[in-house]
């Protein structure tokens, strides 16, 4: 019954079939579920529970709070972990101990999952809190001017509602397992000490299942997929590189669900490696010792630390070892703007070439951030390709600019790659990007560009399982002759009627750029239709411009179609978003 299931709804079950034993009887309606009869009631109380609720778009906030419920519960506490897109906020006012583990992003936005939760929270309907004690725990990174503004938002409000705080808020850059660490283990230290554990004693039971300690394979230890087919996908004359990749699974362990996505640990380009020790004049056999690693120098370049993205951190020791005026200047809060521009127009190699410093090696590996995953929408279904196998779309990062030559760190990385290769990867649970256990509700897909990826796996999924809802799928790239991903296919599944309906809009095509998003105004009488009959929505891709300007869109259609006013179209729309009807995968 609890096969693959998540650890979060486990730790619902466990709290759930709890509950059901302490009534030392059995229920009627549930005569399948054998309870205790004579066992005693535990004397626990609903205040001595540990809630845990996590906001993540990455699955790294989603981690730190597993591992803190992990501990609390190993610690003799009674603990529940949810997400919180399903916590039930009716519950706030009863809760006594509270932990948030949530991240911000772009510009001081909250996970998609935690956007109701936030909502509410900073809502006329929030209930005072004066009986709650609680802790915040913020995930972010520094070199965004709004760094961790959502936990020091819901700090800030769960004080102003009344609570009180049991440890102080958190914070942690984008190398947070630290940070994270210390963090929460102060913070369980602390609310072990209010919390009581059961002290009726309960008659021992059989575990449902047996549950191994930890997955073969994870995050922390990756598996090295074979790969078994890498085919660009775009037409010879298009100057962009997009490639499907097909990776082996078997004997990983591993499985996945259509809307997972798979992390991929890459190494940087060597040539880039290459110039980074040639700008710095520094050799990369010379071996360096850091944080209880000795490695040689190209090697922390090549596999180790971050030398794609130009951070905050990076910048300051940068503007001190040189000394230039004009960088330590951007780092100025009246120069948030122009930081912005240099973060999103340079990469580090353009620093250490325009600004020259004597950096040594161990200042340098010190200075760059860990090497961290990258995570990739998943493009297959497993009922369709069968577990042993995963397919990825991806856009390879790789351009001239400024008398340098940019690359993506991973997208480099796999295309890069033959048969020969191994690519160390994880799957990363998306719990928030399901299809609906219904198969009868209709389907909508907005994917333009490779945010295409987890709708080839939706379809497929959903012709799998003989789903009998509608599909409906807006797709969008530059040229229909050059970008058109996965053509044939679409084209196929119209045919077959695994695709009901397929809108198309090709920016460069025409004198005026066309986008997604007009699309789905010209469609909007049958969009708003579709989502007023039970239909879930679906977008994937760019987060700073597509997926804003596709939740305008559906504003417009709402406030046009649905005669909402701008009011009301917010709400109707963060209703959706709250039932779990309008999800979103994007970054």
């Amino acid at each position: 019954m609890t096969e693959g299931l998540s650890p979060a709804d486990l730790y619902w079950v466990s709290a759930y079939a709890a509950a059901l034993a302490s009534l030392a009887t059995r229920i009627p309606g549930h005569a399948g579920l054998a309870v205790v009869a004579d066992a005693p009631a535990p004397t626990e109380r609903p205040a001595e529970r540990l809630t845990v609720v996590y906001g993540s778009q990455t699955g790294n906030s989603k981690r730190v709070a597993e591992k803190l419920a992990g501990k609390a519960e190993a610690a003799g506490l009674s603990v529940r972990l949810l997400r919180a897109g399903a916590y039930p906020l009716r519950e706030l006012a009863q809760e006594r101990h509270l932990v948030v583990v949530i991240s911000s992003q772009g510009e001081g936005d909250p996970p998609d999952d935690a956007i109701g939760f936030m909502e509410f929270i900073a809502g006329k309907r929030a209930p005072k809190l004066p009986q709650l004690k609680f802790a915040v725990m913020g995930l972010g990174d520094s070199s965004y001017a709004k760094y961790c503004a959502v936990s020091r938002d819901l700090d800030a409000r769960l004080a102003e509602l009344g609570a009180t705080r049991f440890a102080a808020l958190g914070e942690a850059d984008v190398d947070f397992e630290t940070a994270a660490a210390t963090w929460s283990q102060g913070a369980l230290e602390t609310v072990k000490k209010a919390l009581s554990t059961p002290t009726a004693a309960a008659r021992p039971v059989s575990p449902l299942h047996a549950v191994n300690a930890a997955p073969l394979h994870s995050r922390d230890k990756p598996f090295a997929a074979e790969v078994l087919e890498n085919q660009r996908i775009v037409s010879r004359d298009s100057n962009r590189d997009v490639r499907h990749l097909e990776l082996s699974l078997e004997g990983s362990g591993l499985h996945y669900e259509a809307g997972d996505a798979i992390g991929v640990w890459p190494t940087n380009p060597p040539v880039l490696v290459d110039q980074w020790l040639s700008a710095l004049k520094l050799d990369g056999s010379r071996e360096v010792a850091h944080e209880g690693k000795r490695l040689p120098l190209a090697r922390w370049l090549s596999q180790e630390r971050d030398i794609t993205r130009l951070t905050r951190p990076l910048l300051a020791a940068h503007a001190t070892l040189s000394g230039n005026r004009d960088l330590q200047r951007l780092l100025e809060p009246e120069h948030k703007a122009d930081f912005a521009a240099l973060l999103e127009s340079h990469q580090p190699i353009d620093l250490l070439r325009e600004f020259p410093a004597a950096w040594d090696a161990e200042q340098l590996v010190a200075a760059l951030r860990p090497m961290t995953p990258r995570l990739y929408s998943i493009a297959s279904s497993p009922k369709l390709v069968g577990h042993d196998e995963v397919h990825l779309t991806v856009a390879v990062v790789e351009y001239e600019r400024h008398g340098s030559k940019h690359f993506g760190a991973a997208s480099t990385y796999l295309a890069t790659t033959d048969d020969d290769t191994r690519v160390p990867v994880f799957i990363e649970e998306n719990e928030r990007f399901r299809l609906p256990a219904d198969g009868s509700r209709d389907v909508i897909m907005i994917g333009p560009g490779t945010g295409i990826a987890p709708f080839r796996a939706f379809v497929q999924e959903r012709q799998a399982t003989g789903a009998s809802g509608r599909n409906w799928l807006f797709f969008g790239n530059r040229h229909f002759s050059q970008d058109f991903l996965y053509q044939v296919e679409w084209q196929e599944a119209l045919r077959s009627g695994a695709l009901h309906r397929l809108d198309l809009a090709f920016s460069r095509d025409q004198a005026e750029k066309l986008y997604v998003q007009q699309r789905l105004r010209e469609k909007g009488r049958e969009l708003y239709a579709w989502l007023s009959e039970g239909a879930h929505l679906y977008v994937c891709g760019d987060s700073a411009h597509m997926a804003k300007d596709v939740h305008e869109a559906l504003l417009d259609v709402a406030s046009v179609h649905g005669g909402l006013s701008a009011d009301d179209a917010k709400a109707w729309l963060a209703d959706l978003l709250q039932q779990g009807r309008y999800a979103r995968d994007v970054y």
